[in-house]
């Protein structure tokens, strides 16, 4: 496989690679005025959590990642930059209200994935999905994860990060 052009964009809602200075992507027409361009440097996402008011609190990354690991949602539903502390032994991702990491789309199972801690790393399953869980753009069943691991489920592209 080819290796895509610098300055190539990648969709921010199915991932295809368009070619630079396309406007829209060529596989489900999205708007690409935000994409992440091939061979970009600095790109940065500020971080944040939903308090108990529903009101926007910036997290600071870098403290948050010393407790333990994190999620950070990089792109999908208008939710880039926020984060999710992964302190249980488990965590739930899916489109139901009650899972640890709500993600409202109908790509999304209501019980979509599971973040398992297990005394080598921490582990994503996917709990039989109807249109499955990808790391690093490779569906998979189960993977441990790395820091700064890609997960892609349905339209959420989230960064997986750990110190």
């Amino acid at each position: 496989m080819a290796r895509p052009e610098r300055g190539a964009l990648h969709c921010p809602e199915c991932g295809f690679v368009n070619p630079e200075g396309a406007n829209y992507c060529q596989k489900c027409g999205a708007f690409l005025a935000n994409a992440p361009r091939e061979g970009a440097e600095g790109e940065t996402t500020a971080a944040y959590q939903v308090d108990e008011t529903g009101e926007l609190r910036p997290v600071d990354l870098e403290r948050v990642t010393a407790e333990g690991a994190t999620l950070v949602i990089r792109s999908g539903g208008g939710r880039a930059g926020e984060a999710f502390e992964l302190g249980d032994e488990q965590t739930r991702v899916g489109r139901s209200p009650e899972s640890d990491v709500f993600l409202d789309d109908v790509t999304v199972s209501r019980n979509h994935a599971l973040l398992v801690r297990r005394r080598d790393g921490v582990y994503i399953d996917d709990l039989g999905s109807l249109n499955g869980t990808y790391i690093n753009r490779r569906r998979i069943e189960s993977h441990k994860l790395a820091d700064g691991d890609e997960l892609q489920i349905g339209k959420y592209k989230l960064t997986y990060l750990e110190r």
